[in-house]
């Protein structure tokens, strides 16, 4: 069992080290504050091949694995969570129409998606169906050589700038074979967008419901089956899962390295409290519990990488642990900053509010545990 990066992993890694201490981190704190969606700065990205990390090179993705992507996505968190979240999404988008469209579908759409010319949202939940995802109601009618949409979906990442939206329908009955999945463009008729959220975090992204008031899109739209949209969007979620668990990484690790500069130079009681002993277990568990997260993560992206059958039970469980113990140690990091922590003039109430979104989606925390004691039982 060999632990270490290759040349080639390394390589990715510093590359996406530079890009987010050069392009990420010196913005962050403006974007949350300014609520600003840095769609310039994601174009960057592309450039550097961040928008198609684990698409097919056919049409320009970078072709890598799930391992590369965590490493990837652990340090452009590490510059900022939301942005780096956002990218994380979009690769998740482009991914399901490359693995799943069509020849003709994957040529009109994925090569624009990786350079960035256009911009993917993932619409998958609704207001009435959250956690329960199988229960959507979002409805995709045949007529002729086009499907009518009607519905809404809630806590879309990107809507109304995104100018791709991959959206789960209901084509058939009840239950998860009746779902399909559509590509719906940016500027069809019957498509809008509710205001931007106000949310607690996630600030440098917009977020909104997306509506369909029969909306018109073309059959040749459909990715892939008629009635394989749920297969799809899980599949997808599998990976999207480890994503979101690397960019909980990368915000713990710059909370860790934010508390262990603070507490090596702030002073009480006539020395360092970073000399303290509760301070040094503190950080000690911190570290480890920040590492064992991210073996998790390594394995799930194994788990993917090489087809293991358990992949959809150690992802939900990289997932789960990985998010709740990435959120403690941000949280931790705060209160070793004492009143300091809470103020904007460090980034730990940035990254508290940031990473505790993530112990909710791409299926909540308890969904996971819900997952993980299925695959137990079989």
């Amino acid at each position: 069992m060999d632990f270490a990066l290759n040349d080639d992993q390394r390589a990715i890694q510093d590359a996406a080290r530079a890009f987010a201490d050069a392009e990420l981190a010196p913005h962050s704190a403006r974007w949350d504050e300014d609520k600003h969606f840095p769609v310039d700065v994601l174009k960057a990205a592309a450039e550097m091949g961040f928008a198609g990390i684990y698409t097919g090179e056919e049409h320009g993705g970078m072709g890598l694995g799930r391992v590369e992507a965590a490493l990837i996505f652990e340090e452009l968190s590490r510059g900022d969570v939301a942005t780096a979240a956002f990218i994380s999404i979009h690769n998740m988008a482009t991914w399901m129409i490359d693995s799943f469209g069509s020849a003709e579908l994957r040529a009109r759409f994925v090569p624009s998606l990786v350079g960035m010319e256009k911009i993917a949202s993932y619409c998958l939940t609704e207001p009435g169906s959250g956690s329960d995802a199988a229960a959507l109601r979002t409805t995709a009618v045949r007529d002729g050589d086009h499907y009518v949409l009607n519905g809404s979906k809630a806590f879309i990442s990107g809507a109304g700038t995104s100018d791709v939206y991959v959206v789960m329908v209901r084509t058939g009955g009840e239950g998860p074979k009746g779902i399909s999945t559509l590509v719906v463009e940016a500027g069809t008729p019957g498509l809008s967008f509710g205001a931007n959220e106000k949310k607690m975090g996630w600030n440098a992204q917009p977020t909104a419901v997306v509506s369909f008031d029969d909306c018109s899109v073309p059959v040749a739209n459909l990715v892939g089956e008629e009635g394989a949209g749920f297969k799809y969007a899980m599949a997808g979620l599998d990976g999207g899962r480890l994503n979101i668990a690397a960019c909980s990484l990368g915000g713990a690790r710059l909370a860790l390295e934010t508390a262990q500069e603070y507490v090596a130079g702030r002073k009480q009681f006539g020395q360092a409290i970073g000399q303290f002993q509760n301070t040094q277990f503190e950080l000690a568990d911190m570290a480890t519990d920040l590492e064992a997260a991210r073996l998790m993560v390594l394995r799930g992206a194994w788990a993917i990488d090489t087809g293991h059958p358990e992949k959809t039970k150690w992802c939900a469980m990289a997932k789960r642990l990985t998010t709740d113990a990435c959120f403690q140690i941000a949280d931790q990091a705060l209160q070793l900053h004492g009143g300091y922590g809470y103020l904007k003039d460090y980034p730990l109430e940035r990254i508290v509010r940031d990473l505790r979104v993530h112990r909710i989606l791409e299926g909540t925390n308890e969904i996971m545990r819900v997952i993980i004691a299925r695959e137990l039982a079989k």
